[in-house]
C-alpha cells in the first residue's frame, strides 16, 4: 500500500470533523441574518400590543424598584435578560435609563429585538447539535437546524421583543441534554437537560411540555443507568434553573400564582372569544398553522419521520412523539389560540422532519439526493421568510398615514382614530380614540371624557377602558353624528379593526352600520394599503399581523382617512 493510500482515510476523517463546526457556524450566520433584516420595523412606534406592554417596559421599570417584575402572566427570564442588556448600555441609574427610554425608544427596543433574534439563531444551532446526537447522524442535525432556521413563524417572531423566540434557545439546549440522556445516560446530561428546561419554562410556561421528553428519554434509553435517581436530579436542576431565572416565583409566590392563573384563563377563553377568529376548532386551526408556519413539506416529512420511528425504532418514537401530540391536544381544546403558542414543539418537528428525509432517501444512491431534499424542505420557509424580511424593512402603513396627517390636517384639529396604533403614535398630533380615552390632554386638542360600555351605551362621569379587541363591540352608527357635533371632523380607520367586524358581521351588526354611516357622511381623503392597490385581503389574526401572503409589500393594516362633510372644525 502506498503512502498516499494509507493517509487518504485519515484525511477524509479530518475533513468530516472540520465540516461540522463550519456548517454550524454557517447555520448560525444564515439564521441570524434572516432575523436581523427588518428587526427595527415600525420603530420608534411599537405596533405589536404585546411587545409594547410586556417585556421592555418591565425591564426598564426594574431600574426604579427591585428586580421583582410584579407581573407573572408571562415569566420574566427574557425580561431579566433585557434588563441586563440595558444595564450594560446605560448603567444602573433609574433616571438615566428612564430618560434614555423616553427620549429614544428605538434603541431600547432594537437592543431587545436583537437579543431575541440572536437567541433564535442560537436555537437553530442547538437543535442541529441535539438532532445529530440523538440520531447519531450529523446530516440529520444540519437538516433539522436548517429547517428551524427558516421556519416562517419562528423567523417572524424572532424580529420582536417577545419571549416566543428566546424560549427556543434554552429549550433546544435541553434537547441536547435529552439526546445525551438517551445515548449515554450520564448524570451530567440530566443536569444539562433539567437546568436548561428550567430556564426555558422561566421564559415561556408552555416550554414545560418538554418534561415529557426528558422523562421519556430516560425511560426509553437502551443504556443501563439509575433512571429514577437521575430523573430526580434532573427535576431538582429544573426547579433550580426555573427559580434562578424567576426567583420571585418563590419570593412573591402569591403574585406568581395569580399571574399563572390569569395566563391559564386567557388560553381557556374565560375572558371571551376573539372577534373575527375564523376557526372555532383549535385542532383544525393549529393543523393549518403548521402548513404555513413550519411548512407543508416539512410537516409531511415530520409525519413520515414519526411513522418511521414507530415502525423501526419505537424507543426513539417514545422520546420525540409524545410532547408534540400532547401540546397539540391541550392547546387545541382551548377557546383562544395563537399560532406562536405552538413554537415550543418546532425543534421536535424539525428533528422528526430531518429523520423522515433521511429515511426516505436511504435507497437513493444519487450523491446529492440528501442535499437536494434538504433544499426542497427548506424552500417554502426560506422564500416566505426572505419576503417577510423585505416587508418588515419597509415603512409601515401607519407611518405613511401619520406623515400624511401631519402634512395635511391643520394644527389643533380634532381627530378620531381607531385603536390601530400605540398612544405614542398619537401623542404629538392629537388623535382621539373615543373607546379608550379617559380625558387625557394631548398637544393639539382637549379630548372628550365620554365613554361607552360594551353595549355601546354612553357612560357619564366615569371612564372605562375597552380592550383593543372589543372596540368593534361598542361601535355604533350614531357615533358619526356625535363626532360631527363635537367638531371631530377627521376619522381614521384601520383594517386590523374594521376587518374584525366584516369577518364576523353577525356578531357586531352595529359596527357594520357604523362604517356604512361613515362612508355616507365623509369623504375618503387618504387611503394606504400594505399590498398592491388592486388587492384586498380578508382579516386574519395571523396574516393581518405577520404578513405571510406574498401580496404584502409593507407592514401594517389598510388605513382610511375620512373628512366628515358639514364639519366646521
Amino acid at each position: 500500500m502506498s503512502v498516499a493510500e494509507a493517509t487518504r482515510p485519515r484525511l477524509r476523517a479530518r475533513a468530516r470533523i472540520r465540516w461540522w463546526p463550519l456548517a454550524l457556524g454557517g447555520l448560525f450566520l444564515g439564521a441570524l441574518i434572516l432575523r436581523l433584516v427588518g428587526y427595527e420595523t415600525g420603530l420608534p412606534y411599537v405596533y405589536n400590543a404585546d411587545e409594547n406592554s410586556h417585556f421592555v417596559p418591565h425591564a426598564v421599570g426594574m431600574f426604579g424598584h427591585s428586580l421583582n417584575p410584579d407581573y407573572f402572566v408571562n415569566p420574566p427570564a427574557y425580561t431579566y435578560l433585557v434588563h441586563a442588556l440595558y444595564l450594560l448600555r446605560w448603567g444602573s441609574d433609574p433616571a438615566t435609563v428612564g430618560g434614555a427610554y423616553a427620549a429614544d425608544p428605538t434603541t431600547a427596543f432594537a437592543i431587545a429585538r436583537a437579543a431575541s433574534g440572536t437567541l433564535g439563531a442560537a436555537a437553530a444551532v442547538l437543535t442541529a447539535v441535539a438532532a445529530a446526537r440523538l440520531f447519531a447522524d450529523r446530516r440529520a442535525g444540519i437538516v433539522a437546524g436548517a429547517l428551524l432556521a427558516v421556519a416562517f413563524l419562528f423567523v417572524h417572531y424572532s424580529h420582536f421583543a417577545l419571549n416566543d423566540a428566546p424560549t427556543l434557545a434554552p429549550l433546544a439546549l435541553a434537547l441536547v441534554g435529552v439526546a445525551g440522556i438517551y445515548r449515554t445516560g450520564r448524570t451530567r446530561e440530566y443536569l444539562l437537560a433539567g437546568a436548561a428546561l428550567g430556564v426555558a419554562i422561566a421564559t415561556k410556561y408552555t416550554a414545560g411540555i418538554l418534561v415529557v421528553t426528558i422523562a421519556a428519554a430516560a425511560l426509553a434509553s437502551p443504556v443501563p443507568q439509575p433512571r429514577l435517581r437521575n430523573l430526580a436530579i434532573g427535576a431538582a436542576l429544573c426547579c433550580a434553573g426555573f427559580l434562578l431565572a424567576n426567583p420571585y416565583a418563590l419570593l412573591d409566590h402569591h403574585a406568581f400564582i395569580d399571574g399563572l392563573q390569569k395566563q391559564t384563563d386567557t388560553a381557556a377563553g374565560d375572558e371571551g372569544g376573539k372577534l373575527g377568529l375564523a376557526n372555532s376548532s383549535g385542532w383544525i386551526y393549529y393543523l393549518g398553522t403548521f402548513g404555513w408556519g413550519f411548512g407543508w413539506l416539512p410537516v409531511l416529512a415530520a409525519l413520515g419521520g414519526g411513522v418511521a420511528l414507530v415502525v423501526r425504532d419505537r424507543r426513539l418514537a417514545w422520546v420525540l412523539l409524545p410532547a408534540p401530540l400532547l401540546l397539540f391536544l391541550y392547546l387545541g381544546q382551548q377557546s383562544r389560540f395563537f399560532a406562536r403558542w405552538m413554537l415550543p414543539i418546532y425543534p421536535l418537528l424539525a428533528m422528526l422532519a430531518a429523520w423522515g428525509l433521511i429515511v426516505a432517501l436511504r435507497r437513493i444512491r444519487f450523491r446529492w439526493a440528501l442535499a437536494a431534499g434538504a433544499v426542497l424542505l427548506c424552500l417554502q420557509g426560506l422564500v416566505y421568510s426572505i419576503h417577510n424580511d423585505r416587508v418588515l424593512a419597509r415603512a409601515d402603513t401607519r407611518q405613511l398615514a401619520r406623515d400624511w396627517m401631519v402634512a395635511h390636517i391643520p394644527a389643533r384639529s380634532k381627530v378620531v382614530v381607531e385603536p390601530i396604533a400605540p398612544d405614542q403614535w398619537a401623542a404629538d398630533v392629537g388623535f382621539f380614540n373615543p373607546a379608550t380615552s379617559s380625558g387625557n390632554r394631548w398637544n393639539k386638542f382637549r379630548t372628550s371624557r365620554s365613554q361607552y360600555d360594551n353595549a355601546g351605551n354612553r357612560i357619564r362621569g366615569a371612564a372605562r377602558v375597552v380592550k383593543l379587541e372589543d372596540y368593534e363591540r361598542i361601535t355604533r352608527p350614531d357615533l358619526v353624528e356625535s363626532y360631527r357635533k363635537g367638531g371631530y371632523c377627521w376619522v381614521i380607520t384601520g383594517s386590523t379593526q374594521f376587518g374584525r367586524a366584516y369577518a364576523d358581521p353577525e356578531e357586531v351588526p352595529r359596527a357594520i352600520r357604523y362604517y356604512d354611516a361613515l362612508e355616507r357622511a365623509g369623504d375618503l381623503v387618504y387611503e394606504t394599503k400594505p399590498y398592491g392597490k388592486a388587492t384586498t385581503l380578508p382579516f386574519s389574526f395571523d396574516y393581518s399581523f405577520n404578513y405571510y401572503p406574498l401580496s404584502y409589500e409593507r407592514p401594517g393594516p389598510e388605513i382610511r382617512i375620512y373628512r366628515l362633510r358639514g364639519c366646521d372644525r
